[in-house]
């Protein structure tokens, strides 16, 4: 790792003014375990570290029925996990942390940092895109929020520029009848990076499906919204037949690679076997808030 001037702001503020001053020569450090990896191994090599974790403005979870989710962008995993609040609203976004990694690696890693880094295989994006989640960008011209459906760029790449800072992840409150679940698909259950992953949220209305969102992970060269399989199945129940129809249109909106974790004809497969899976255990969810 070559040497780089480290910087520890207090405020956003602050931060801010590192970003703008030094430009692309800055990366901003928030739990680390990514950026760390990348500059030891000689992928990201900053002229200047600014650590973000002295920032409390950036930490936290509020939840309010009426105003929904706030995450603090330097939340760590652990944090997600455990709280009460999201494994009772938003349950696919607690089975996401306890996916990532280990224990260990979940108390230094962050919300926010699994989302800068755009891997299309991340684990928390897809249930948060499947949440409709919206990401709360702070600037040094004030703050902007963007819909997760529109953050990404491309492996590794966002929507925020360099003088900029994810402050904080804002979910709506789930309607009434709504359950969500993720599945992720790996070689391993634990500290590994997802074959496949598929979030989905369902919004149940007398036996049918009111709405719903799907976002595959690991099969394109960012998190997927499939819009066309979610149009398929609102305003019908959750049948045989209808699935087929929704795991087949979620199918053709991937477009995966292939890789050490698999070939791109297995990937497609599997999305068509997971869409499904997912579905229905979203709906029982949903059925479960009754």
């Amino acid at each position: 790792m070559r040497p780089f001037e480290y910087c520890a702001p207090s405020t956003v503020t602050e931060a801010l003014s590192l970003l703008r001053e030094y430009g692309d020569r800055a990366r901003p450090l928030a739990g680390g375990t990514d950026l760390l990896i990348f500059m030891q191994s000689g992928r990201v090599q900053p002229d200047y570290v600014v650590d973000l974790t002295r920032i409390a403005a950036l930490k936290g979870i509020a939840y309010d029925p009426a105003q929904g989710l706030k995450l603090g962008a330097l939340t760590s995993m652990r944090e997600v996990e455990l709280a009460p609040a999201i494994r009772a609203h938003y349950p696919a976004l607690a089975a996401s942390t306890f996916e990532l990694a280990g224990v260990q690696v979940r108390n230094m890693a962050t919300i926010g940092g699994n989302t800068c880094n755009a891997s299309p295989a991340a684990d928390t994006i897809p249930p948060l895109m499947a949440l409709d989640a919206v990401a709360v960008i702070a600037g040094t011209t004030g703050e902007r929020r963007v819909p997760y459906t529109e953050l990404f760029q491309g492996p590794g790449k966002t929507a925020l520029k360099r003088d900029e800072l994810l402050a904080s992840i804002d979910l709506p409150p789930p309607s009434s009848r709504t359950g969500s679940h993720y599945i992720k698909l790996a070689v391993r259950k634990a500290m590994d990076i997802a074959i496949v992953g598929v979030a989905a949220s369902v919004t149940l209305d007398d036996g049918l499906v009111q709405d719903c969102r799907i976002a595959l992970g690991a099969v394109g060269p960012t998190v997927i919204r499939a819009h066309e399989a979610e149009q398929l199945l609102r305003g019908k129940p959750l049948e045989d037949a209808t699935l087929k129809a929704v795991a087949k249109a979620a199918q053709a909106a991937a477009k995966p690679i292939t890789d050490q974790r698999g070939s791109a004809a297995y990937r497609t497969m599997m999305v068509g076997v997971l869409v499904p899976q997912a579905l229905r255990q979203a709906a029982m969810a949903a059925q479960r808030t009754e």
